[in-house]
């Protein structure tokens, strides 16, 4: 099986997935693909280390506010509320070896980057497919969608190639990212150190770079691909409307509100 694969492998040409030619800083192996994963003994009751961080809002008058959105300070946890960590990576995209770079997304469109432990695993391909028959959603929100795990691109492309009904992926409309050195993975605290995989970790990146959620689920539980759609839509709508803010539950078309004593009052009245 190596040998064909490799052979398959080698007939794919390259391309390049931005129009900026860039040298790839993650190297792929070619090591031989197997579908029996050894998956760790228990993925329950993972923890992370608990990090105190306190953000201080400004004070004064509401309508001098411009925004009601925290900054965090460079360098300092959480993540939401700094620049996103860069990375440049290999990818497998449209059954092609391709380079990206989310830096050459800023200032051009949002990004949904989202962690998955391993190929050819249980819960992964239900996230991964779904995110991809949705990709025309989130694209008429000016949003990419990216996919990264710590395997070789040779897995991803092995995987994409397998059919759904079998535990593939078939052909996605976003790329899949090879984290092989696990550099992105450590850099955005989702790696899970003694076993070398992701925990789910989903964050929503801005325009400007600027991480402005992040969700991070243990290996069991999959995420909502409706619930990152309406986060999205919320974080665009107070981005556009910085005098307001989403209340629990806000879907486009719904009442938002005013974050001051006076205004908020309209809102609670109404509902």
């Amino acid at each position: 099986m190596a040998a064909s694969t490799a052979a398959l492998i080698s007939s794919v040409p390259s391309r390049a997935f931005s129009s900026t030619k860039s040298t790839p800083l993650v190297a792929a192996f070619s090591k031989p693909i197997s579908q029996t994963l050894n998956f760790p003994k228990s993925i329950h009751g993972l923890r992370l280390p608990r990090v105190a961080h306190s953000a201080s809002l400004p004070r004064g008058d509401s309508h001098t506010r411009k925004s009601f959105i925290v900054k965090a300070s460079a360098g300092e946890l959480p993540l939401v509320g700094n620049v996103a960590p860069d990375f440049e990576a290999e990818a497998v995209f449209d059954q092609e070896f391709v380079n990206v770079k989310l830096s050459e997304y800023i200032g051009k469109k949002y990004v949904i980057l989202f962690f998955y432990p391993l190929d050819f695993t249980f819960v992964c391909p239900t996230e991964i497919t779904a995110f991809s028959d949705r990709h025309a959603e989130f694209a008429e929100l000016n949003t990419e969608i990216l996919g990264v795990s710590v395997d070789s691109v040779f897995s991803h492309l092995a995987w994409v190639q397998t059919d759904r009904k079998s535990g593939g992926l078939g052909d996605l409309n976003y790329p899949l990212i090879s984290d092989v050195t696990k550099s992105i993975s450590k850099s955005y605290g989702v790696l899970i150190p003694d076993q070398g995989i992701t925990l789910r970790g989903l964050f929503i990146i801005d325009k400007e770079g600027v991480i402005q959620h992040s969700t991070i689920n243990n290996l069991a539980i999959g995420r909502s691909v409706d619930e990152t759609k309406r986060t999205l839509q919320a974080l665009q709508y107070v981005q556009d409307n910085p005098d307001e803010v989403c209340p629990a539950g806000w879907k486009p078309g719904e009442k938002s509100m005013k974050p001051d004593p006076k205004g908020s009052k309209e809102y609670f009245s109404a509902i």
